[in-house]
């Protein structure tokens, strides 16, 4: 194939990761950019590829096959293909789908933007057109009928954290490593086009075996975690009743077990937002439930919002999460963490800080203060069992969700879809090591189903358990 009416485009740049190529030698025979895609999926710790095949994408398609690492998973349609990616991403930190031009891409786009919402690293690669045919002025099919083949890529610029446009074989090596490294270092997803001549083609800059590559470590501000550590202690050790509030963005920070040596070592009583049910061990001692609102745990909200001081951990204060924002809780008795940030009582700001290294060193600098959890061990009755159900009645949802319950233990993850299934859901007490995923804040109906398969596939030792309303599962 002739491929010197390929449109060079421009070199990335280099984003502190690191990627080198300087194992190639000449006396190599060159590989593809078809096996360089595959072999760094699996470098990555992809097993499992989901796909909807199409005439922009066959070629690229085969080169996956070929890969021994890889399955391909061939999937009804686009959106469960992005849907199953969201699933995969949960349990395995990252996933893949491959899809056509536009048909394709504007198809799997809805569940792209949920992964985005979720913070899921999601490399979403689409076969694009020929590379001779850009700049050429023709209209290609499946596109909506002009020469202009940048629709689908603006589409994607506002759900992805990156995109790239692979066009030219000279620079494709660095803009797929660069794409994935984005992808792994944000926790995003990103959007890779691959024009559909290009994939099979060998070429001198794709080695038989890319190269390993590392993602530089984010880095604490050693000064700015001492001086946001010492002002936080001495904020939380005046205060009478403090509590801790966890939320969905302790997974992205990798920060889950340093929060439970905080609370071991403070004692403060510990709830989770909605969205961060599963990330928190829930027999934990200091566990007190779910904090979202007017449909709280019973017994969690009174305890919270009595504190006279919180920790909020990766918490997401948006309308969903706080229950139409009916959290009555004040931001200047607040320690907001996030990812690489720390807010004071509403006041000074600390950036440059993993959560993570500033949840282990303030547990060195907190004392032990179990009031707030004596105040919910007090006020705390347990819920009754819903009485039985006789045969000839019709199945109660309580008796239902009774049966769930039991269901549950440590090898069983529960997957609960937009609705009804949120709130039933977030009653279940999860035994230590149990999953939980929901995806609260975008809230597509239909989500569950195709990320099901995505995480069954992740995790093929766990039993999932997932609560699906008709309406969702029939979409």
């Amino acid at each position: 194939m002739d491929t010197r009416a390929i449109i060079a485009s421009k070199p990335t740049n280099n984003i502190n990761a690191i990627f080198d190529h300087s194992s190639f030698s000449g006396t190599q025979n060159p590989s593809t950019l078809g096996r360089h895609l595959a072999r760094r999926l699996v470098q990555i710790g992809i097993t499992d590829v989901f796909t909807v095949p199409g005439d922009f994408n066959l070629i690229l398609l085969d080169d996956l096959i070929a890969e021994p690492e890889l399955n391909l998973i061939g999937c009804c349609n686009e959106l469960n293909a992005g849907y199953a990616a969201d699933g995969y991403a949960r349990s395995r930190g990252v996933s893949a789908c491959v899809v056509t031009f536009t048909v394709g891409g504007l198809s799997v786009i809805n569940a792209i933007a949920g992964a985005y919402s979720e913070n899921l690293a999601v490399i979403c690669i689409v076969g694009g057109p020929n590379s001779n045919d850009y700049g050429s002025n023709r209209i290609i099919h499946h596109t909506i009928g002009l020469a202009d083949f940048s629709q689908e890529f603006r589409c994607f610029q506002t759900v992805t954290c990156h995109q790239a446009v692979v066009k030219d074989l000279e620079d494709a090596h660095l803009q797929i490593d660069e794409a994935i490294a984005v992808s792994l270092k944000e926790s995003k997803p990103v959007y890779i086009s691959i024009s559909c001549n290009l994939p099979d083609i060998p070429h001198p800059s794709f080695p038989q075996e890319p190269a390993p590559f590392f993602l530089t470590p984010k880095l604490t501000n050693q000064e700015g975690l001492e001086i946001a550590v010492e002002a936080t202690a001495k904020y939380l050790n005046k205060a009478v009743k403090p509590v801790i509030v966890s939320g969905p963005l302790l997974r992205v920070a990798k920060a889950c077990n340093s929060l439970i040596e905080l609370a071991d070592a403070c004692g403060y009583a510990m709830a989770v937002m909605p969205s961060a049910k599963g990330l928190i061990p829930e027999n934990h001692p200091n566990f007190i439930g779910t904090y979202w609102g007017v449909v709280s745990t019973p017994f969690c909200t009174e305890v919270v919002e009595s504190a006279d001081a919180y920790l909020f951990a990766g918490a997401i204060f948006d309308e969903l999460n706080t229950a139409a924002y009916s959290l009555h809780v004040k931001m200047q008795k607040a320690v907001i963490i996030q990812s690489q940030s720390v807010v004071i009582a509403n006041g000074p700001r600390f950036g440059d800080i993993q959560m993570r290294d500033f949840l282990k060193a303030l547990a060195r600098r907190l004392e032990y203060n179990s009031t707030a959890y004596k105040n919910y061990s007090r006020m705390h009755v347990s819920e009754g069992l819903p009485s039985q159900c006789d045969l000839k009645e019709n199945l109660k949802v309580s008796v239902l969700f009774k049966n769930i319950q039991n269901m549950l233990s440590s090898n069983t993850t529960v997957i609960a879809e937009t609705g009804d299934s949120w709130f039933n859901c977030q009653k279940l007490k999860l035994p230590q090591g149990c999953g939980y995923e929901c995806q609260i804040n975008y809230g597509s109906i239909g989500w569950s189903v195709g990320a099901t398969l995505g995480y069954a596939q992740a995790a093929p030792n766990k039993r999932l358990i997932s609560c699906i309303g008709d309406g969702s599962f029939q979409v």
